[in-house]
């Protein structure tokens, strides 16, 4: 077997996580998939993934084969479509990425906007408020919040954004307002669990100084939208994006505290592979949005 379909073999295998679900996609056994990894492997020299009788995972070169073959592939594609003349019109499937909150409450909505404008394109979105591997899980685009995480990964600025500390006023009149951030320590604090390392630690700056407070409260969650709901209800202080918090704030059900400290960047980017030509789909969609979001650049203080 060629090269190319050895790329294409792999990257479906590492997307689908299993020897079984690749074997039931391709139409084949799980013996015979496992058997075409080996041969693979014993052709490159190198071991691509670690496996056990539940679960894959990739070596080191793994994740280069799977990632540098993405790159191939995604170029054979965009020569295939330069030759067939259709590489300026945006066709085929688009596989989109997003955090469950900003994805339902303004991506959807742009993508049904997208699909209008380009009917060619079938848009498949995914939300998930767990970081995704934009090249493990076979996304085209993923909106993010913060900083690029991987060189390998090229982004576009759609929105600035910025995060606030904030409570409601009845929690605040119960509990007092802190005035630093050390002062955090004496609340009761409402955060996400968003990753093992950073879980309920807050960073803050002003200027050249720096707080990194470990914070503490009875109720947390994976979930943004339960978070918000125990703020609004007088539960605790929280960390929010202003894009979500804004409306709560002009309506006086939450207010902003330690306005002189800062919290890290929550700028919001539509992520992409590193290609040197992208996809007509991919560019069509990422142009669409940065237009969709023009306003929302530019000042980063500006409400939503």
């Amino acid at each position: 077997m060629d090269s190319f379909s050895d790329i294409a073999f792999f990257t479906l295998l590492v997307k689908q996580g299993s020897m079984a679900a690749t074997a039931q996609e391709l139409g084949l056994t799980p013996p015979a998939v496992s058997k075409r990894l080996a041969l693979l492997e014993k052709r490159l020299g190198v071991r691509l993934l670690q496996r056990t009788t539940r679960q894959i995972s990739l070596t080191p070169e793994g994740e280069t084969y799977l990632t540098e073959g993405a790159h191939v592939l995604a170029s054979l594609e965009e020569l295939e479509r330069s030759v067939s003349g259709s590489g300026n019109t945006p066709k085929g499937v688009i596989k989109i990425g997003a955090t469950l909150g900003f994805g339902r409450s303004l991506i959807a909505p742009a993508i049904a906007k997208f699909s209008d404008l380009y009917p060619g394109v079938e848009v498949q979105l995914t939300l998930n408020d767990r970081p995704m591997n934009i090249v493990e899980k076979g996304l085209d685009v993923v909106i993010r919040f913060g900083e690029l995480p991987d060189v390998r990964l090229s982004a576009r600025l759609l929105a600035n954004n910025h995060r606030i500390l904030c409570a409601a006023p009845s929690y605040l009149n119960q509990a007092g307002e802190p005035e630093h951030p050390k002062d955090l320590s004496k609340h009761q604090c409402l955060f996400i669990r968003e990753a093992d390392e950073s879980y309920g630690t807050w960073h803050f700056h002003q200027g050249q100084r720096t707080e990194t407070i470990k914070v503490q409260g009875p109720l947390t969650s994976n979930d943004g939208e339960s978070v918000l709901k125990w703020a609004l209800e007088g539960r605790g202080i929280m960390v929010r994006s202003i894009w979500d918090a804004d409306q709560y704030i002009r309506s006086g059900q939450l207010k902003i505290i330690l306005l002189d400290w800062k919290l890290p960047s929550a700028d919001i980017y539509a992520v992409f592979p590193t290609r040197n030509n992208l996809s007509a789909k991919t560019r069509a969609f990422v142009d669409f949005l940065l237009e969709e979001f023009s306003k929302h650049r530019g000042n980063a203080q500006q409400h939503w």
